[in-house]
């Protein structure tokens, strides 16, 4: 007889995560994002209900820390009970931000919930299903150890499948918790490793298969692109499908604008055609977040980087025109000045100021002078961010600190032509 099941995979939903300094951008709809984990972890949930799955797996994250309060906690409890009122299993690790040292708040989860523990690694069996599924939460926010060499060996005669927060050997971007390598997790002879902690969708490998479904939600620009979980089909014990389920609800992109050769009142232009593609091309419908970078060389990256505030009021607009679902989360101005043959201002003084960008000296002083400035504005408005006068002068890049402001004072002292 033919046995056929199917079953999701997520990880890193980071449940009700702060978003920090939204407030700052205008025109962001702020609360929509604010509730896109719990949008999205309802998308999750609704899809496990309309497609029947036998079970859930969470590879870890599922909450961004200790709960503010119950809410976080009674949300989730609910959202596992509609999946237990159609008998749907979900079984659960803890990652490095929801371990058992960070939360201290408890509730009673529905009978359909599988927490694994943090002490050892824990097998769960569906004998209906001949499935066995193995993991092991974390304990502490930063577990260094290998895991895996402590997950036991597979089950006979089972469709074995290993949940575990991992970089594996290492992943740009995420520490390096519990490491491991593919080697690793093929000498346990599992069929599934479901993974989590690495927020893009990666299939790294398909014999056994070791999965990354990327996490539920973008959060920032920095999660960029489609987000959501895998759905696996399995036809006697083998895999048979992986497949990826878009779940977002926001989306966030990254716009380089090349202005290369663009007059100042040329770059609206570009950032308007550059705006419409991207909306053009997003067939998923949903709103888009979009951090727009101006590139390249122009004879007015000074005018540009001067008028770097109002800019983004404008592009602000562009999009707006574009579609109500079209946001602006900041503009990045980094273009920069052709090489001269010729100053266009006065040699001596065209000298001068190509001489103080250069000078290791002038910068040593400045960060020095700025050091305490520089702390009283940090913690008054929070992190700075890439771009912005401030990231260059945390990351002690002072070099890039005078370019920049030396390049607002060509813009200034250049005649108009």
């Amino acid at each position: 007889m033919i046995t056929r099941f199917r079953f999701l995979h997520a990880a890193d939903i980071h449940l009700d995560s702060p978003l920090h300094g939204l407030s700052r951008y205008e025109g962001l709809p702020v609360e929509e994002i604010r509730s896109a984990t719990r949008t999205a972890f309802d998308n999750l949930v609704q899809f496990a209900i309309n497609e029947a799955v036998d079970f859930v797996l969470i590879a870890g994250d599922l909450f961004d820390g200790d709960w503010r309060d119950m809410g976080t906690g009674l949300y989730f409890a609910r959202a596992m009970g509609l999946l237990d009122q159609k008998r749907i299993p979900a079984f659960i690790i803890a990652g490095n931000h929801d371990a058992a040292s960070v939360i201290s708040r408890t509730i009673p989860w529905p009978k359909n919930v599988r927490l694994f523990g943090s002490r050892r690694p824990e097998t769960y069996r569906l004998p209906d299903l001949g499935v066995a599924i193995h993991g092991q939460s974390f304990s502490t926010p930063a577990v260094t150890d290998n895991l895996v060499t402590a997950y036991p060996a597979a089950d006979a005669h089972s469709f074995n499948i290993g949940v575990l927060h991992t970089a594996l050997a290492g992943r740009p971007g995420h520490a390096d918790y519990a490491p491991c390598s593919l080697d690793d997790l093929r000498g346990k002879h599992y069929r599934y490793w479901a993974l989590g902690h690495v927020h893009e969708f990666e299939i790294v490998n398909a014999d056994p298969y070791v999965v990354f479904p990327g996490n539920l939600q973008g959060r920032t620009i920095r999660e960029t692109g489609a987000k959501g979980a895998v759905i696996v089909t399995v036809v006697d014990q083998e895999v048979t499908a992986v497949d990826r389920i878009e779940l977002d609800v926001i989306r966030w992109v990254r716009l380089e604008v090349d202005c290369s050769g663009a007059r100042s009142v040329e770059v609206a232009g570009r950032i308007h055609a550059e705006l419409a593609r991207a909306h053009g091309i997003n067939g998923s419908g949903r709103p888009l977040v979009a951090r727009v970078i101006l590139t390249g060389e122009t004879s007015d990256a000074g005018a540009l980087s001067n008028r770097a505030a109002s800019l983004r009021d404008d592009v602000r607009a562009i999009a707006t025109a574009i579609s109500p679902d079209l946001f602006v989360e900041k503009v990045l101005v980094t273009v920069s000045e052709p090489t001269r043959s010729e100053p266009a201002i006065g040699g001596d003084l065209s000298t001068l100021i190509d001489e103080v960008t250069a000078d290791p000296e002038l910068a040593k002083a400045l960060a020095t002078d700025l050091e305490r400035f520089m702390l009283t504005a940090n913690t008054t408005l929070g992190d700075p961010e890439e771009g912005e006068l401030r990231f260059y002068a945390a990351q002690g890049d002072w070099t890039a600190v005078l370019s920049t402001a030396s390049a607002a004072l060509r813009s200034r002292l250049t005649p108009e032509v």
